[in-house]
């Protein structure tokens, strides 16, 4: 057999885009069915953080203690082949208890001759999914040795640069109402996250299941869904899927229209009053590359050939949120971003 043809053989055994297309379809619904063994309810939320996770995205998760956001992200790492890796962020967290540290190392040979060498001990970010728990206890210094790895999926400790597995993401939470010994997350590391996501009190029925369940002797068990070389074919498929060029025009629209006029000469003209009155910097380029990743994820989560601007619409908040940069006015008077993408959302579309 030539070489061409084992070529070709060896490809034919790949699944088309078609067949990945269904795959990650059939996989959004057992994801979500695996994880509600242990999870009541919090739909949308795994829905976006199915998104973040095709799109080789990082996701930051903010709600108050008790909801169970540090639960969703280790069922989400129980129902995939992959290696789970958990920081619990403290204010005496060091960056060398996340990156892993050089150690001095010594080996006696046959002759008894003592050979010194430098030896890397791997910190618990060598790992696919990482659960990066109440991010803003930690103080800047830490919380950069995080973001480099976000932004490069590598780390450098001394002269030495690591490479961090793949896939890499980071799972994120922060609790907004507790500031005492809270150090805030700087703008380019939340620009960092392609989600932030935020975990809502649970309706009355699912806090009846959650209490009855929870104080049961029956524990429940996340089955596993995907294989680590699935998660990776996913994951690759989304940069293939075709984005419209309305949705493309939407997310860019969107994107210059939270950018408040007279700044630096960027703004749209189809900025609503709410922004230019309550924000004092909008999102960037990388926002409106995130609207598009993002969508089309989601597209492939749904099975559908092509990201639309449904799809833009429908991650518009997630994905711009934390991007905002709103000003002492906005907070006087009560206003939040969520209510100022609404503006941009009705003056674009």
């Amino acid at each position: 057999m030539s070489d061409s043809t084992a070529s070709k053989g060896h490809s034919s055994d790949r699944p088309s885009d078609a067949e990945l297309l269904a795959r990650a379809s059939g996989a959004r619904k057992s994801l979500q069915t695996a994880i509600s063994a242990k999870v009541v309810g919090q739909e949308e939320v795994i829905d976006l953080m199915l998104v973040a996770l095709l799109a080789r995205g990082h996701a930051l998760l903010v709600g108050v203690p008790g909801l169970a956001k540090t639960l969703l992200v280790a069922s989400l790492a129980e129902a995939l082949d992959l290696s789970f890796g958990r920081v619990q962020f403290t204010p005496d967290l060091l960056p060398a208890d996340i990156t892993g540290t050089d150690v001095l190392q010594e080996d006696e040979d046959n002759q008894g001759v003592v050979h010194r060498r430098v030896r890397f001990l791997p910190g618990p970010i060598f790992h696919n999914l990482i659960l990066a728990d109440e991010i803003n206890r930690t103080p800047p210094k830490t919380q950069a040795a995080l973001l480099q790895a976000m932004q490069e999926r590598r780390v450098t400790v001394g002269t030495t640069t690591h490479e961090l597995p793949d896939p890499f993401q980071v799972f994120a939470t922060r609790n907004p109402i507790e500031q005492e010994g809270t150090y805030p997350l700087p703008e380019a590391q939340l620009d960092r996250f392609l989600l932030e996501i935020h975990v809502e009190y649970p309706s009355e029925a699912e806090e009846r299941e959650i209490a009855r369940r929870t104080t049961s002797a029956d524990v429940g068990k996340v089955p596993r869904v995907l294989e680590a070389s699935e998660v990776r074919a996913l994951q690759a498929l989304v940069p293939r899927i075709p984005v419209t060029d309305a949705a493309v025009a939407l997310a860019v629209a969107l994107g210059r229209a939270t950018r408040p006029k007279g700044v630096r000469g960027h703004a749209s003209d189809a900025v609503p009053r709410e922004v230019n009155e309550y924000v004092r910097f909008g999102a960037g380029p990388r926002g409106s590359q995130a609207l598009v990743l993002a969508a089309k994820a989601r597209a492939a989560l749904r099975g559908e050939a092509a990201a639309d601007v449904e799809d833009v619409r429908a991650l518009v908040v997630p994905v711009l949120r934390h991007r905002l940069v709103m000003s002492y006015r906005a907070e006087a008077e009560g206003v939040f971003d969520t209510d100022v993408l609404k503006s941009v959302l009705a003056s674009v579309s």
